[in-house]
């Protein structure tokens, strides 16, 4: 495996807590609304600031941000309360306009991470520019596009990159409104062990009353840091209401989140039950194997009898059976059904690839 081009992000002042923390509203709104909530986060011991001044927004009609009028008001917190503030950029003219005004902290969102072609165009403008760039997770979940867009900048000569792990939009309504599926952040992780990686617990949350829990799954999962909304008056936000917490929430958040000494990744306990896990992961893998060889002569069976590989309702009832099998056995439903849904689908492979 190649070495990593990532290292860990540095940046214009050390953090007040034992990890990353960067916090502001959603939108910058009004420059008095913007500068009191920077004010109260700062009195808090928070130096790094967020505030969106363009809003991407899925649907026209929504608040889309106060734009370039926004720009002062930014650099008015970075000198007057000696805070690094970060906004979001989706083309080469938000950049040049952020860099003509004295910024140079920026956020890729989710929407722009998806298009390759948007990213370049951004990486392109950033090139040979002293900024630091923080990437946000595409909206599907592809670890491959999110390392790519990370690379582009890279290769475009920008030294400080971070990652934010926002969560992934799936169909329907789910616990989250974006889904963690962590899986991606911790192979991003694998692949990348300096980058640094921070959760946006607002917006995999939805709720403010879940980001606490987000927020200690990511910390716990040690990654490197957070990635808060915060509102002086939330429920008066013009977007994204529903997700912002106070500063004052913030801080005790932030109390609450005890970081557990180092030495307890080397105690015998965990050591003893990380083992019983390896045997358990183990068991399981012989299990799939003799699921597959099942799986081959069913297909033999079905090619032989001219019937179709893949039998619909018999599929269906399956999944409902699994699903109510792991209820009464209390395992997450979202897990069993993208757990069941891959099996099914490498059975079928195996099926119709073993009739050839």
């Amino acid at each position: 495996m190649q070495a990593s081009p990532f290292s860990p992000l540095a940046l214009r002042y050390p953090s007040s807590f034992p990890y990353l923390v960067f916090a502001g509203p959603c939108s910058a709104e009004t420059e008095g609304q913007t500068y009191a909530t920077a004010k109260a986060l700062r009195a808090g011991g928070v130096r790094f600031f967020r505030a969106s001044l363009w809003k991407p927004r899925t649907r026209p009609g929504s608040f889309e941000g106060v734009g370039r009028e926004g720009l002062p008001w930014l650099r008015r917190i970075e000198e007057e309360l000696g805070m690094q503030v970060a906004t979001e950029v989706a083309s080469a003219s938000h950049v040049e306009e952020a860099l003509r005004a004295g910024l140079n902290t920026f956020w890729i969102g989710a929407r722009t991470t998806t298009s390759p072609f948007a990213v370049a165009e951004l990486a392109e403008a950033l090139s040979g520019e002293d900024v630091t760039v923080l990437v946000k997770n595409p909206l599907n979940p592809d670890v491959e596009l999110w390392e790519g867009a990370l690379l582009r900048l890279k290769s475009a000569g920008v030294d400080r990159i971070a990652a934010i792990h926002r969560g992934f939009s799936t169909y329907g309504k789910g616990f989250y409104r974006n889904a963690p599926l962590w899986q991606i952040p911790i192979e991003l992780h694998r692949r990348h062990p300096a980058l640094t990686i921070l959760v946006d617990p607002s917006h995999i949350s939805g709720r403010r009353d879940l980001v606490p829990l987000v927020s200690r799954i990511g910390l716990e999962m040690n990654f490197s840091g957070l990635m808060v909304e915060t509102h002086l008056q939330p429920d008066e936000a013009w977007s994204d209401a529903a997700q912002q917490l106070t500063p004052e929430a913030l801080f005790q958040l932030i109390a609450e989140l005890d970081i557990r000494p180092a030495s307890l990744a080397d105690s015998p306990q965990l050591s003893a039950l990380r083992g019983e896990i390896d045997e358990l992961d183990r068991k399981l893998l012989l299990l799939l194997q003799e699921r597959m060889k099942v799986s081959e002569r069913i297909g033999a069976i079905k090619a032989e009898s001219h019937l179709p590989i893949v039998q619909p309702e018999r599929y269906r009832a399956l999944i409902e059976d699994r699903l109510s099998e792991g209820r009464l056995l209390g395992l997450d439903e979202g897990f069993l059904r993208e757990l069941f849904s891959s099996i099914h689908e490498a059975s079928v492979h195996t099926q119709h690839t073993d009739t050839k």
